[in-house]
């Protein structure tokens, strides 16, 4: 069975001009385009584009969508490591509903004092809410502010084509480990740690963190629930791998 662009496009709520963009650069050609010069889509299609929609929410890039769907040709896996992020979102969130409601129903009950007198567990405000990007930039600024300076200095004189090509360097060097990680390799062999040598000369080009600053941002990898499920959408397990791996090359070579 086959569906018309039309028909996709009201199905998915992604317009048919997203679509034939989407096919101008192979992430999701059409498998076959009729007499008309109508594109249709069938199952495996439709399969794939979920598989884009989930990974657009989680901020990924159209060219690294495309490196992960080559690569992880397992749909099921791909669609296990997604069901697994969206719960733990959902339970985020759920957390953050019971944390309003429980809010405004004890504010309901002291809204005749006119203060909070009624919030009996203060620290239950902020049940279910995470570190704001902005909130762990200025952490970074006040504990390594010689270093956030030189970094900032580092982004404002890259042009919009230098972020493009840094990017795919990043996502690729990511599959590159990953590779390493699928098939076993201890993170200190010779080979990964090339690799993660090359990730700190990359880093260099913003700041030079000492070993402690390395790990450091290696533990961030684990740690920051964006930057994780990044790296775990490339391969799940893939940030602890990159932390353990990064933590080896900080004792061996910057100590």
């Amino acid at each position: 069975m086959a569906w018309s662009i039309a028909e996709v496009a009201r199905m998915s709520g992604v317009t048919s001009r997203t679509l034939r963009h989407y096919d101008e650069i192979g992430l999701l050609p059409p498998a076959w385009i009729g007499s008309n010069g109508h594109r249709y889509y069938e199952e495996a299609d439709l399969l794939r584009l979920q598989q884009i929609l989930l990974m657009r929410e989680l901020d990924l890039g159209l060219r690294e969508i495309e490196v992960v769907l080559d690569r992880q040709v397992d749909q099921v896996a791909v669609l296990r490591e997604h069901h697994g992020r969206l719960l733990a979102e959902r339970d985020r969130l759920e957390t953050l509903v019971r944390t309003v409601g429980r809010t405004l129903a004890e504010l309901e009950e002291g809204k005749d004092d006119n203060d909070m007198a009624k919030i009996n567990r203060p620290e239950n405000l902020f049940e279910g809410f995470e570190a704001s990007a902005a909130e762990a930039e200025a952490e970074a600024r006040a504990r390594w502010p010689a270093q956030w300076e030189q970094a900032r200095q580092a982004r404002e004189a890259m042009t919009a084509e230098d972020q493009e090509r840094w990017q795919r360097e990043v996502t690729a060097q990511m599959i590159r480990i990953a590779e390493f990680m699928v098939a076993g390799t201890p993170v200190a062999d010779p080979a990964v740690q090339s690799e993660v040598h090359a990730h700190y000369q990359g880093i260099c080009r913003f700041w030079t963190p000492n070993a402690a600053a390395y790990k450091g941002l290696a533990q961030t990898y684990v740690d920051d629930p964006q930057i994780r499920a990044n790296y775990d959408t490339i391969a799940e397990g893939l940030a602890v791998y990159q932390q353990q791996a990064m933590a080896v090359y900080a004792d061996a070579r910057l100590n």
